[in-house]
């Protein structure tokens, strides 16, 4: 269930600029899953790593998290 959370978190974000914004100046795991609950969304950081399908694309994450979940 969290990863569509996960899916529905990345889609605000790419549709508010302010979460947008946010989220690319998240440097750590914690940071995201803190700002997911800020918006409403509650993430289990299990998800987000691989194998599991990655939900947000290089372009919307830090270069460091974009290393961390996308095995950029």
């Amino acid at each position: 269930m969290s990863i569509k959370i996960i899916k529905a978190f990345s889609d605000q974000a790419k549709i508010e600029d302010d979460l947008k914004e946010k989220l690319k100046a998240c440097l750590k795991i914690k940071e995201l899953i803190a700002l997911g609950a800020e918006y409403g969304f509650e993430i289990d950081e299990v998800d987000l790593y691989p194998p599991n399908e990655p939900q947000f694309t290089e372009d919307q994450l830090s270069e460091k998290m974009a290393k961390a979940l996308l095995r950029v």
